[in-house]
């Protein structure tokens, strides 16, 4: 019988991308894999054809030969041609196992649970804006696995309570035949431990970790900002088999201040002043988070103008420099005046003249522009 197109087989055009290829094998090898049709003779050929296929399309030298030859041109032999080391059959097999067999990363070749590092934690913490800026002690309540200590996360009450999975004879894993195929399967009886606990520790109940409370004292540097995230090393949860804890991410939210706020490394405030001290110029207190400082205002200020101080901003968090202080002046206007204050401002307005009057309008400088 006449042997099908190799790009037919799997679905795909004959430009098709390395990608393409592959995860379109990978859904056809799921589909008809043996282990999902047992016994069915039409889905184990079918599973033969494209792998035979893959392989061949997969490696570049034999696409080549196969699109300007055919099936004379790559020299199959049909029935199980195919290399599972090349072309990144390993990979792709491995994908397709672990769908199989509910995941077999984390353990052994032999199936038995390898150790591995334990689960990392976050904690979302939020701090005061002083306490952003200047930094702090804080303690923290997480609750969390641990490895129980009274089996010292063995999960028996003793050594002689934990004995060898009659099952797998300690392997963590049970071998069988389907097809062409020896799948290795985890241990159902064990879980992949390789072995029985007959006498459970009755603090945990054979579990191995117990739930409670910790507390951790952590230094909260000055300069952070929200979205700074700490880390404590070991502090997450236990790892499982030997392997080492997780880490605790501690994740800062920092409040928003009344008169203050953040650009970078510098603080931000607004300050009200009168039209006399604009005017006339004036020398006024502010105040940064730490401290007091005179601020000169000079005479003709305009509302909106910023005055920069030096180093009364934030520490930068790598200690590199202080930040400044940004003042922003806004010019108040009275809304309620007395008759004598209406008065002197009547007077001050003829005298100052309508600034309208003494320099072009709006109207004149468009008319300008097209004259």
């Amino acid at each position: 019988m006449a042997k099908r197109d190799y790009y037919e087989l799997l679905g795909v055009k004959r430009d098709a991308s390395e990608q393409e290829l592959k995860k379109a094998y990978r859904q056809l090898a799921l589909k008809y894999h043996p282990d999902r049709n047992p016994g069915s003779k039409p889905s184990e050929e079918k599973f033969k054809e494209i792998n035979e296929a893959y392989e061949v399309l997969s490696d570049s030298q034999k696409r080549q030969r196969y699109d300007t030859f055919g099936h004379a041109g790559v020299g199959t032999e049909g029935a199980g041609g195919f290399d599972f080391n090349r072309s990144g059959f390993g990979d792709i097999f491995g994908d397709i196992f672990e769908d199989f067999f509910g995941g077999q990363t984390g353990r052994t070749a032999r199936g038995r649970a390898r150790p591995e590092r334990g689960a990392d934690l976050r904690y979302n913490l939020q701090i005061e804006f002083e306490e952003a800026v200047f930094g702090k002690e804080a303690n923290l309540r997480i609750p969390k696995w641990e490895a129980c200590a009274e089996c010292h996360g063995t999960g028996s009450k003793s050594s002689g309570g934990i004995r060898t999975c009659p099952t797998c004879n300690g392997a963590g894993s049970v071998r069988f035949q389907q097809g062409f195929f020896t799948i290795s399967r985890t241990c159902g009886h064990c879980n992949g431990e390789g072995r029985i606990i007959s006498d459970p520790c009755s603090h945990c109940q054979g579990k191995k970790q117990i739930h409670r409370d910790k507390t951790l004292a952590i230094k909260i540097p000055a300069g952070v900002e929200t979205g700074t995230r700490l880390r404590l090393n070991g502090e997450g949860e236990p790892g499982s088999n030997g392997g080492p804890p997780g880490d605790l991410y501690v994740v800062l939210t920092v409040k928003d201040h009344p008169v203050f706020t953040r650009e970078g490394d510098d603080l931000l405030c607004d300050v009200p002043i009168g039209i006399g001290q604009a005017a006339l110029g004036a020398k006024i207190e502010v105040s940064s988070l730490k401290t007091k400082t005179q601020l000169k205002i000079p005479a003709g200020t305009q509302s909106g103008r910023t005055f920069r101080l030096k180093g009364l901003g934030i520490a930068n968090l790598k200690g590199h420099r202080i930040g400044d202080l940004l003042v922003k002046v806004h010019v108040v206007t009275p809304t309620k005046l007395t008759a004598r204050q209406r008065e002197l401002l009547e007077e001050f307005s003829k005298l100052n003249g309508d600034p309208a009057a003494t320099e072009e309008g709006l109207f004149e400088k468009v008319k300008n522009i097209f004259e």
